[in-house]
């Protein structure tokens, strides 16, 4: 692969060994998933199979792209896109802290937060759920396209305008799978607290919110990857000269693919650590749950 920009194109036998080498990877993964299953070697050796595709995609993404010529306007090889990274670092930083630290996290925080909040009024009272359960919908039905200039004109061109985007991109999953997971305990089990002589905040506490709590998580772990989704996308219709959205606009126009692959990368990172800490929380919270004792 080294010597391929010398040899361009590729000759029979690099792709030959291309596909020998996909081959190999495949195989061996194959392998290593029917040990775990079959108990031979440490579950936790897993971590090398999503290490080893991935390793494998660059590889071949690289290998492709080189060996084939393909002009770089159409696709970058990663060994331009990993330059592009350490050669913009202060830039992708900026960008990360704008995007990620401030309208993600704020935004996040508020549409969980408040779509938790209101599951709970819903549940309590007929009157919230006759009449905020469909407001909710209306909600989830606008599309971020329309929405994103109207919370522009309301909030400003800086973050607290993508952060309203990601309230109401997260607010409605957060809704429907909390009210879903409130009703996750059994009948026996909320007449047992009744015989308890318990109250309502008691059942909710004690029984129906850790029932719920799966469903919770679950709302967390959609929304971690909605919110940076939504953020990036309000960014295209204005916002000061830096974040993710806003760069990824502007270096499409001047045809400088490599930093768009560089900031989609870095977003990619970012929602799938995001993602990854929600993934351990819920583990830490649902010991008890038979989908983690059985993971």
């Amino acid at each position: 692969m080294l010597a391929l920009p010398g040899i361009v194109p590729a000759p029979t036998w690099f792709w030959a060994a291309l596909i020998a080498f996909w081959l190999f990877g495949w195989l061996f993964v194959e392998r290593l998933s029917k040990a775990i299953s079959d108990k031979r070697v440490d579950q936790r050796i897993g971590i090398i199979i999503p290490i080893v595709f991935g390793a494998a995609l660059l590889v071949i993404w690289e290998a492709i792209t080189v060996g084939a010529a393909v002009p770089t306007v159409i696709m970058p090889p990663p060994s331009m896109i990993w330059q592009k990274l350490i050669s913009s670092v202060p830039t992708l930083i900026a960008d990360f802290q704008q995007t990620f630290l401030k309208a993600v996290l704020i935004g996040y925080v508020l549409g969980c937060g408040s779509g938790f909040l209101v599951a709970i009024l819903i549940d309590r009272s007929p009157f919230f759920k006759r009449g905020l359960l469909p407001l909710g919908n209306f909600v989830s039905a606008l599309p971020i396209i329309g929405v994103a200039p109207i919370m522009v004109m309301w909030f400003g061109f800086d973050w607290p305008s993508k952060a309203a985007v990601v309230v109401v991109m997260t607010f409605f999953p957060m809704l429907v799978n909390t009210i879903a997971g409130l009703s996750a305990s059994s009948n026996m089990e909320r007449d047992l607290m009744r015989t308890y002589a318990s109250g309502y905040w008691q059942t909710l506490f004690k029984l129906r919110l850790p029932a719920a709590a799966p469903f919770i998580f679950n709302a967390l772990k959609i929304n971690s990857t909605l919110a940076l989704i939504g953020a990036i996308v309000a960014e295209f219709f204005g916002t000061p000269i830096v974040g993710m959205g806003f760069r990824i606009s502007t270096e499409v126009g001047r045809m400088n693919v490599d930093m768009v692959w560089a900031e989609i990368a870095v977003a990619a990172v970012a929602g799938s650590v995001f993602y990854g800490v929600i993934t351990l929380i819920e583990r830490a919270v649902t010991f008890w749950h038979p989908s983690v004792r059985g993971g």
